[in-house]
C-alpha cells in the first residue's frame, strides 16, 4: 500500500486511455481506486459502444507509448503479444506531401507500434487490473457530480449500475468521461463560470476499411501517409498494419467531402488522392469488415487554467481539455502524457502540500497547458490552410506556412532536421524547437530561395 496517502477513495469516470492512465497515477496515492464505465468491458479486443470512433484507426505516438510504459512497465510487450506491429520511425512509413518528394525512409533510432484501439485499451486495462488496490466497474452509468452542500467541492458521483441509482462518495473525483459534460454541468448547477474555449471548424469525416494483408505486399513500406493537398481535393489517406495480418486504412475529407461506405466507392476515393501509393496497394483487395465512417466538426481546446473557480476534490482530463483532428493521430498519446503529469503532481503535493487536494486542479491545469500546445498546433496549421476552416489565424500565419514548407524541404535532405521534426510529431519534442536559432536561419535561407506562391 502507497506510504504517501492523499486520501481514501478516487473516483474515475471513463476508462479510455485517459482514464486508465489517470487511475494508475492515482493507484499509489489512494486507499483504492475505482473507475467506473458504462460501456460492458469483455476480456477481449472488442471496439466498445461508447467510443464510436474506436473501429478507426488511433494512432500510439512515440511520446504516448513513452509515457504509458511509465505508467504500466512492459506495455509494450504486452501490445506486441496480443499482435501490434512494430514500425521502425521513418524507415517503415512512407510519408507523402504535396509538391515535395518524399521523406527518405531512414531509421530515426526509436521504434513505434502499431495496433487497433480495442488492442491497446485491452492491454493497458489487465495491466491496471493487476493493481490491487484498482476496480475497474463496467456497466455502471456515472449520471452526475455531487457537490457538497457549501458548493466548494465535489463529494462523489451518482450512477446507474444493475438497475439501479446509488450515490458514491470519494475524496477525488477525476472526471475522464469525454466532452466535459459532467464537469460543465456541475460548475454550472453551483452558478460557476465554465472554462474559455477554442475551436477549429474543420468538419473532417473520415471512413476506415479493412483488408488481409496480401501474400505479396511492397517491400519498400510497411505503412503510408498521404497529406492532402489544400490546393486541390484536400483529400489525404493513411495505410497502416494492424493485429490479425490486417491493413487498416483510413480515408479522409474535410468540409462536407465524406468518402463512400462502399468498396468500389471507397476505391476510387483513394484513386483521386494527391498520389496513387495507397490506391495501388487496395485496388484488388477484398475487405474483412464493413466500412465504417465517422465525423468531427470541430477541434476544440479549453482553458480551464483560467476559471477563478474550480471545485475542491474534481479533477478534469482527457476530451474534456482538448480534441484534436484524429487525423494527425495525437489524443491517446496526449491522454497518457497527462496520466504521467498527474503522478508526477500527486508525487510533489504528497510531499510538500499541506492541502495536495485542493493544489492538484490548478497545478494540473496549468501544467496541461503547455503539453497541449505542441499537439494543438501541430493540427491546427494544417487544418487552418483551408479557406473555410473556422476559427482564428495566428498572426503571421503565411510566413508560418512558409516556414513549414521550407523545413520539410530540408527535412528531405538532412536527416538531423528530419529526425527534428519526426520527435516533434512524436510528441518527443516541444513545437518551439524547430525555431531554435541555427536551424530557424537555414529554414529561412530556404524560405527565401524557394517561396510558397503569393495565393497561399
Amino acid at each position: 500500500m502507497p506510504n504517501r496517502l492523499v486520501g481514501e477513495r478516487a473516483i474515475v469516470v471513463g476508462s479510455g486511455i485517459g482514464g486508465l492512465a489517470a487511475a494508475a497515477a492515482l493507484a499509489d496515492f489512494f486507499e483504492t481506486v475505482t473507475v467506473f464505465d458504462r460501456d460492458d468491458l469483455p476480456d477481449l479486443p472488442q471496439p466498445r459502444s461508447g467510443v464510436p470512433q474506436g473501429r478507426h484507426l488511433h494512432a500510439l505516438l512515440a511520446a504516448g507509448l513513452n509515457a504509458l510504459d511509465a505508467l504500466f512497465p512492459g506495455i509494450g510487450q504486452d501490445v506486441i503479444t496480443a499482435g501490434a506491429v512494430p514500425m521502425q520511425a521513418g524507415r517503415d512509413t512512407l510519408y507523402e506531401f504535396p509538391g515535395l518528394q518524399p521523406l527518405p525512409q531512414r531509421d530515426l533510432g526509436w521504434e513505434g507500434l502499431s495496433m487497433s484501439r480495442p488492442v491497446l485499451e485491452l492491454a493497458v486495462r489487465r495491466a491496471l487490473g493487476r493493481r490491487p488496490n484498482v476496480e475497474i466497474r463496467p456497466r455502471s452509468r456515472v449520471m452526475e457530480l455531487i457537490a457538497d452542500p457549501t458548493g466548494a467541492g465535489v463529494t462523489g458521483v451518482r450512477l446507474a449500475a444493475d438497475g439501479a441509482s446509488r450515490s458514491v462518495s470519494a475524496d477525488l473525483v477525476v472526471d475522464a468521461s469525454g466532452r466535459g459534460a459532467l464537469t460543465l454541468a456541475v460548475l454550472r448547477s453551483l452558478g460557476r463560470a465554465v472554462p474559455d474555449e477554442t475551436t477549429i471548424g474543420i468538419d473532417m469525416r473520415y471512413a476506415t476499411a479493412q483488408f488481409a494483408i496480401p501474400a505479396d505486399p511492397p517491400t519498400s513500406w510497411k505503412a503510408v501517409l498521404t497529406v492532402a493537398d489544400p490546393r486541390a481535393s484536400r483529400r489525404g489517406g493513411v495505410l497502416v498494419p494492424v493485429e490479425g495480418n490486417r491493413w487498416m486504412v483510413v480515408l479522409a475529407g474535410v468540409h462536407g467531402d465524406m468518402p463512400p461506405a462502399e468498396l468500389g466507392g471507397f476505391r476510387e476515393y483513394a484513386a483521386s488522392l494527391p498520389t496513387p501509393t495507397i490506391f495501388e496497394a487496395i485496388r484488388n483487395l477484398e475487405l474483412v469488415a464493413p466500412i465504417e465512417r465517422h465525423a468531427l466538426p470541430t477541434s476544440v481546446r479549453r482553458y480551464f487554467d483560467r476559471l477563478a473557480f474550480y471545485p475542491r476534490g474534481l479533477l478534469t482530463t482527457g476530451d474534456a481539455l482538448s480534441v484534436f483532428n484524429p487525423a494527425y493521430g495525437q489524443g491517446m498519446s496526449v491522454r497518457a502524457q497527462e496520466g504521467v503529469l498527474l503522478r508526477r503532481l500527486l508525487n510533489r503535493l504528497s510531499t510538500e502540500s499541506a492541502d495536495p487536494l485542493a493544489e492538484l486542479a490548478p497545478a494540473f491545469f496549468a501544467e496541461a497547458q503547455p503539453l497541449t500546445d505542441t499537439p494543438w498546433w501541430n493540427a491546427a496549421v494544417p487544418d487552418l490552410v483551408h479557406p473555410e476552416t473556422t476559427g482564428e489565424r495566428p498572426p503571421q500565419f503565411a510566413e508560418m506556412l512558409q516556414y513549414g514548407a521550407a523545413l520539410r524541404r530540408l527535412a528531405v535532405e538532412d536527416a538531423d532536421v528530419h529526425r527534428l521534426l519526426m520527435e516533434v510529431q512524436h510528441l518527443l519534442k516541444p513545437r518551439n524547437a524547430l525555431s531554435e536559432p541555427t536551424l530557424a536561419a537555414r529554414v529561412r535561407a530556404a524560405m527565401a530561395a524557394a517561396p510558397l506562391p503569393a495565393s497561399r
